[in-house]
């Protein structure tokens, strides 16, 4: 191996996967649930994005799904 390379004449390249990694949204969120993930952020030291983005990731791998019909009287 050399002691030292030149890499001033290497072209740079972006990274073909990067753009499909994760997307940026825009979401709102109530008070509540903001508070509650970034306290659980502060506990862990993971970002509270990364939290949810880890929280909606387990939903998909186990295909929670949720109810939202309406109950009448």
């Amino acid at each position: 191996m050399k002691k030292e390379y030149d890499l001033s004449s290497m072209k740079s390249r972006t990274n073909p996967y990067a753009a499909k990694l994760k997307k940026s949204v825009t979401i709102r969120l109530s008070e509540e649930i903001l508070s509650y993930f970034k306290q659980m952020a502060d506990e862990s030291g993971v970002p509270y994005q990364s939290l949810i983005n880890l929280y909606l990731r387990d939903c998909v791998i186990q295909q929670r799904k949720m109810d939202i019909s309406w109950q009448g009287k």
